[in-house]
């Protein structure tokens, strides 16, 4: 019951509210609740998970393999929550600053509905579908503010993205093919017997469409146009919630669908990871605007979660799980005070700051911490240097875009205060981003659940 009422709830909701005019504060509003009472759900069914059993329904009462089978287990209830949060904070900015468009608010609902939906079903096409619903909903939000910028962002993001959405689409049509079977479970077991060139060219096709998503080098082209040109909300979301398609699809296909050819590709990923984090940080001290700054350093920060699935293992997943939550947390803080202004605001984006390099207390520091445990447990010194190389330049860069835009010796040039409401929003981001450091337990506890269901799934 809790299962559907989460995916029922925001589809609903922002069936409605897109149909309704969003530039209205009580629309606007409407969508915030939607998304709070639908994070509530989550949070009770990830309650009812967590450290538990999984739980799963068949829509509409029809047998497994007939109809969609649904099925929460820590993983895809951990990065359905963190989503909805990013949703959330997103909505909520907007909404005290003035909705500038009639379906922003309807379209981050089915956002909501669409992630929500891709992160707990156990069949693979039904992913595929609820893949297209959010995107579809991301190309019409990256369009958000109507400016030239702003309608070119649009027209890459959604170029770039239909490519990938036609190679997994293949790949959805390949594992198929070759075992049968669309439900997750089926394929993990049936694609054991398949030849193993055909499974390696499958599984390759489903790693191209999650890096796009996930914006990983060599697959960036498209992310700073679009994040540098989307409005801070929307790069928030992008950055903080679609992006999570990425790392979620890497892990759930990778370790669950295709444990032998994850296995095989484990040094080419932890060398496209660290070729992404050493790419995003260099460029992203090259940038001298905020938003470039930030759509750069966003290419190296996936990278570090690509070398823990790279390495493997229980510490190697825990370790992008947790990097995966705590990057999600810090880009969306991040592009919300890209947007506003004011000395609260200013402290906020220092803690986003000090989270990406690795400084304590804030919450990236648990997820450097889990990385470095990583590269130790690997054996590895060139892994322990380029997390340190990586945090370097990761302070670098936000330190001079601190500098440029908070640390003036003229006050006024920083720009007029933002509204309160605003400020008070990334303020509260923030804690929660030094609230994650300081009392760490419920986010590791979260990423080892998240894993042991990930190793013990047997999704049918």
């Amino acid at each position: 019951m809790l299962l559907s009422t989460a995916l029922l709830l925001p589809w609903v909701s922002g069936a409605v509210l897109v149909a309704l005019d969003g530039r209205r504060r009580v629309v606007a509003w409407l969508a915030v609740a939607s998304l709070a009472a639908t994070l509530a759900v989550l949070g009770v069914l990830a309650a009812d998970v967590l450290g538990g059993d999984a739980r799963q329904v068949v829509t509409g009462g029809w047998p497994a393999g007939v109809g969609v089978v649904l099925r929460a287990d820590a993983l895809g209830v951990a990065f359905a929550l963190l989503s909805l949060l990013v949703l959330l904070a997103g909505a909520a900015h907007e909404a005290v600053g003035g909705v500038r468009s009639r379906t922003f608010p309807g379209l981050v609902v089915l956002l909501g509905a669409g992630l929500t939906g891709l992160f707990v079903t156990a069949d693979v096409f039904s992913f595929y579908v609820f893949f297209e619903l959010a995107m579809t909903a991301s190309y019409a939000l990256s369009a958000y503010g109507g400016k030239r910028r702003q309608l070119r962002a649009a027209v890459v993001f959604t170029a770039v993205n239909l490519l990938g959405s036609f190679v997994f689409l293949l790949s959805v049509a390949g594992a198929y093919h070759v075992t049968g079977a669309l439900a997750m479970g089926q394929v993990a077991e049936r694609v054991l017997a398949v030849n193993p060139n055909a499974a390696i060219l499958i599984a390759a096709g489903f790693f191209i469409a999650f890096s796009v998503k996930l914006g990983l080098f060599p697959f960036h082209f498209w992310l700073p146009t679009v994040y540098a040109g989307a409005r801070p909300a929307v790069a928030a979301i992008l950055s903080g919630a679609v992006a999570n398609i990425g790392a979620y699809g890497l892990l759930r296909f990778g370790v669950d669908l295709f444990p032998e050819q994850l296995r095989l590709a484990g040094v080419a990923l932890v060398v496209l990871g660290a070729a992404s984090i050493v790419y995003g940080g260099v460029l992203a001290v090259a940038r001298g605007d905020a938003a470039e700054m930030l759509a750069y350093s966003a290419i190296g920060q996936v990278g570090y979660v690509l070398v823990a699935l790279g390495v493997g293992g229980p510490v190697g997943l825990v370790a992008a799980v947790l990097y995966s939550v705590v990057n999600s947390l810090n880009k969306a803080l991040l592009f919300l005070t890209s947007g506003v202004r004011g000395p609260l605001v200013a402290a906020a984006f220092a803690v986003g700051a000090l989270s990406v390099a690795g400084v304590p207390p804030a919450a990236g520091f648990i997820g450097k911490l889990e990385l470095f445990r990583t590269a130790i447990v690997a054996g590895s010194a060139a892994l322990v240097v380029l997390l340190v190389v990586g945090s370097a330049l990761s302070l670098v860069y936000l330190f001079q875009v601190y500098q440029r835009s908070f640390w003036r010796p003229d006050p006024s040039a920083t720009g007029v205060a933002s509204p309160l409401p605003q400020r008070l929003l990334t303020a509260v981001s923030a804690l929660l981003v030094l609230a994650a450091g300081l009392w760490p337990e419920p986010l590791l506890l979260l990423s080892k659940d998240a894993v042991d269901a990930l190793l013990a799934v047997d999704p049918q």
